[in-house]
């Protein structure tokens, strides 16, 4: 779960786009002769985003993280967790980045009934705020396991194959290591998830070169070019890089 960034436009639910100055407003979205796709209006993002409402249980959570000074996914990254967990069945979820417990609802939302949400973060406090929005949305304590310690500590312990998804919020710098963990702890066909993944429109502007950047960057290049990875980059909050393992003769 990454900090709230001090400049960043919002809207209640997540970051919103900056306007596209080539737009006018009340404008579609148009292809040029080149192909290039210009991007909708903000009132069309904002539209998805909300496409799908969060409810009270939600709202609090979020409450909990501006108290904290955590940034949570946005709305429209929280359906889409919900629908890929649904889309997976899943039964086994890894989380780098509890937060307040935004995200591991929507996980949860869409898992198996039976499925457990495995979530690591390094503040106790997070975790204690996630507990209770988690327990408020209906969820027994059997089905929601917080590690408190580093995710790079906590991972090299959790069981190979055994994960239909893992979801990764944390520390940007690390996100190369998180890929590789998630490889050995996904089984083949499950889905590795990424927020943050255009890092406040900052991945696409090749002058940007801070090294939260370069590691967000530096990612989905090599998601690219893995052989055993099928990945999309989903433009919704901030950016999501999902990418689905695939079978592999050692399989």
């Amino acid at each position: 779960m990454r900090r709230t960034p001090p400049t960043s436009a919002r809207s209640r639910h997540g970051f919103v786009p900056r306007p596209d100055p080539t737009l006018r407003v009340g404008s579609a979205p148009s292809t040029t002769e080149e192909g290039v796709i210009t991007a909708p209006k903000p009132a069309s993002w904002t539209y998805a985003e909300e496409f799908v409402a969060e409810d009270d249980v939600l709202a609090a959570g979020r409450s909990r993280a501006t108290e904290v000074g955590v940034a949570p996914i946005s709305s429209g990254g929280g359906a889409a967790l919900r629908f890929l967990a649904a889309v997976t069945e899943a039964r086994a979820v890894a989380e780098i980045g509890t937060g307040t417990g935004v995200s591991g609802t929507w996980l949860l939302r869409g898992m198996r009934p039976d499925g457990v949400l495995t979530t690591i973060d390094t503040e106790a406090e997070h975790q204690r705020l996630a507990k209770e929005t988690y327990t408020e949305a209906g969820y027994a304590h059997q089905r929601f396991r917080c590690i408190t310690g580093r995710a790079l500590e906590v991972l090299p312990r959790l069981t190979d194959g055994h994960y239909d998804i893992v979801f990764c919020d944390g520390d940007k710098q690390e996100y190369p290591d998180y890929l590789t963990e998630a490889i050995r702890l996904l089984r083949p066909g499950g889905v590795v998830i990424f927020d943050n993944a255009l890092w406040h429109d900052r991945v696409a502007d090749p002058a940007q070169r801070d090294p939260d950047t370069v590691a967000v960057r530096d990612l989905g290049d090599l998601v690219r070019r893995h052989e055993q990875l099928v990945p999309v980059l989903l433009p919704v909050g901030d950016g999501l890089l999902v990418a689905k393992k695939i079978w592999s003769p050692d399989d």
